[in-house]
């Protein structure tokens, strides 16, 4: 029996946050560990270049989200860990794509559309700021998942959109062309599905409300000791099912604690108390992953290697989808 291959990547636009962890890097990993999976996770380094666009901090970044995997516990040994710009068979995918994708399809992507909304508002040109590699951003997303042949790929729910519209164009090209492509499925924890941040509401880049994940221990208690609570005094119970400490809590803690914490709401934990005992639980848990990462930023010759052993293997893996597409189209 064939294994379930899957896909989940980031793009390097900011440091890897607590909710990026929580949302997309533990479920990938924890599917990486089930048996029957062929997973592959990719630094999707091109979809960053819609944003980023300082060389420095982009090779900055991108050394990061590689960093993040390994030190989170990632085995390239056992998985296809690869940079996006590093397997050419996307890129020509992707044109291929985008000769078929709508425009009406694209002009529907959230990314998009949220900018045009927003220069409403603000009276602007309606694609004021809009690059074509953000207008096209998902054709090159639906190349990333299309070229392995992906049967699952674990996203937030705000990048479920991006699967659907791969499907979209899968099922065009297979009109078209004959039989091509898997159409891909979606994976998304709903235990994890939107992570609370420091406002309450999802922790986002895009909100300036996020805890990065590997700063060091000071930072990381200053920044917990910022999240937004209610004014519940202490003595008073306390709902732990609302955000975002309790929420934060439990993804870092052990069953044992949850209940130990879950009855110190009841019991009236003070928020400085509740505070104080996150900040134990995460940084416990980073603490060995902190070093990890810090020691893989020090030597990016050694995250050079792997992601080039990591890139010959997932090139073997495209070659013959990519051999496929050609004939298919009549090359």
């Amino acid at each position: 029996m064939s294994s379930t291959i899957v896909l989940t990547g980031i793009k390097p636009t900011g440091k890897v946050h607590v909710g990026n962890y929580l949302a997309a890097i533990k479920p990938a990993l924890r599917m990486a560990a089930e048996p029957g999976r062929t997973s592959l996770f990719f630094i999707a380094d091109y979809h960053g270049l819609t944003f980023i666009q300082n060389n420095e901090e982009f090779r900055e970044l991108t050394y990061g989200i590689a960093a993040t995997w390994l030190a989170l516990g990632l085995d390239p040994e056992h998985t296809v860990f690869y940079r996006q710009s590093d397997v050419p068979e996307i890129f020509e995918l992707s044109w291929i794509l985008s000769c078929l994708a709508p425009k009406g399809l694209m002009n529907r992507a959230h990314a998009y559309k949220a900018i045009v909304d927003r220069n409403g508002m603000l009276g602007a040109d309606a694609d004021n700021g809009v690059n074509m590699g953000l207008f096209t951003y998902p054709v090159l997303m639906a190349a990333d998942i299309l070229l392995f042949q992906s049967d699952l790929v674990p996203v937030g729910k705000d990048q479920i959109q991006h699967v659907e519209i791969a499907r979209d164009i899968a099922e065009l090209f297979n009109r078209v062309f004959g039989e091509t492509f898997k159409l891909p499925q979606y994976a998304v924890d709903e235990e994890t599905a939107v992570i609370p941040g420091l406002d309450g509401r999802k922790m986002s880049k895009s909100y300036n409300n996020t805890i990065p994940l590997f700063e060091p221990a000071g930072t990381l208690h200053k920044l917990i000791n910022k999240i937004k609570t209610d004014s519940t005094p202490p003595g008073e119970p306390k709902n732990p099912e609302d955000p975002p400490l309790f929420a934060l809590y439990k993804p870092f803690a052990s069953e044992a604690q949850i209940e130990v914490m879950r009855a110190s709401y009841a019991n009236g934990i003070s928020w400085s108390a509740a505070k104080q005992e996150l900040f134990q639980a995460m940084d416990a848990f980073l603490e060995e992953p902190r070093r990890k990462y810090e020691d893989l930023m020090a030597d990016p010759a050694q995250i050079d290697a792997i992601l080039k052993q990591g890139a010959a293997k997932a090139r073997a893996l495209a070659a013959p989808q990519m051999d496929k597409v050609r004939r298919a189209i009549g090359r």
